[in-house]
């Protein structure tokens, strides 16, 4: 990367289009999000294309010079990939930045967000669907917990986050661009469709009258299943429990109040991958 290259004006219109998508109706609008630090960048431009898309996840990407000099590889694949590379000082990567302290590259990307309808077709083992989430750190963090423990698709519906707020992105540390994500979809309609599929639903919430060790313990965890996470507060409305094939408690054996929802989701979700990977288990069967 030549440290000779020109820069980016900031008065251009590349920069304003990049600025403006810190709002969700632009970004709704546009279809593009802002994905910030090497981590994400690299791993949106390890992601390729989307579906049958010819046109790169990455579309543009704005870097320092220091940055593009340190990552090198990261932005040499990003140019052979197709995205328009941008060298920029480090007040327009500011201006553009929802970080404090920006780490020097930061990535526009197209939407990448999959149908419901083509969730369902792929027959999901594990599914997280996030009902009522507004919390847009929570939501990248649940999302991250559901890739790390091997989930086939996560589901925000309707009434949750925008999963491509800035702050969801950034909270998914690169696993928004690992695994299908579907969005807006009505819970009524999620939880009909997850069933219909043959999958079990599950409404996560501490005051469940099912136990996640009881439900360990008779081996009901082994098949397809779908968690329901709700609201960081309130949890999830009795309209939407009611609709799951059980609600389930986390046990709390010691003295705190309650699990914040992140840890909650994360102990849910481990709890069935152990269960499917074991003996018996729908991954074992499917030789997954």
């Amino acid at each position: 990367m030549p440290a000779a290259s020109e820069l980016i004006s900031p008065r251009s219109a590349r920069v304003a289009a990049a600025r403006r998508l810190v709002r969700r109706n632009v970004r709704g609008k546009e279809r593009r999000f802002l994905t910030e630090g090497p981590q994400a960048v690299r791993e949106a431009v390890a992601h390729g294309t989307w579906q049958d898309a010819t046109e790169p996840v990455l579309a543009e990407l704005f870097a320092t010079v220091e940055a593009a000099e340190r990552y090198a590889d990261v932005v040499a694949a990003a140019r052979e990939l197709g995205a328009r590379v941008h060298l920029a000082d480090e007040a327009v990567i500011a201006d553009i930045s929802t970080t404090v302290t920006p780490q020097g590259l930061v990535g526009v990307c197209r939407f990448l967000d999959t149908p419901f309808e083509t969730v369902l077709a792929a027959r999901p083992r594990l599914v997280a669907v996030l009902a009522h989430v507004r919390d847009p750190g929570n939501a990248g963090t649940v999302l991250r917990c559901a890739d790390a423990a091997g989930a086939d698709a996560v589901v925000l519906t309707d009434a949750s986050v925008d999963v491509y707020n800035p702050k969801a992105v950034r909270a998914s540390v690169g696993s928004l661009f690992h695994l299908p994500v579907a969005v807006g979809v009505p819970v009524e309609q999620a939880v009909h469709g997850l069933k219909e599929a043959g999958v079990r639903v599950l409404a996560a919430d501490g005051a469940g009258s099912h136990d996640l060790d009881a439900e360990l313990d008779h081996e009901r965890l082994g098949v397809p299943t779908a968690w329901v996470f709700g609201n960081e507060a309130w949890g999830l409305p009795e309209e939407t429990t009611a609709l799951a094939d059980a609600v389930v408690r986390v046990p709390i054996h010691g003295r705190a109040e309650s699990l914040n929802l992140a840890t909650a989701a994360a102990v849910c979700l481990y709890a069935s991958a152990r269960a499917q990977r074991a003996p018996g288990g729908c991954r074992s069967v499917t030789g997954a």
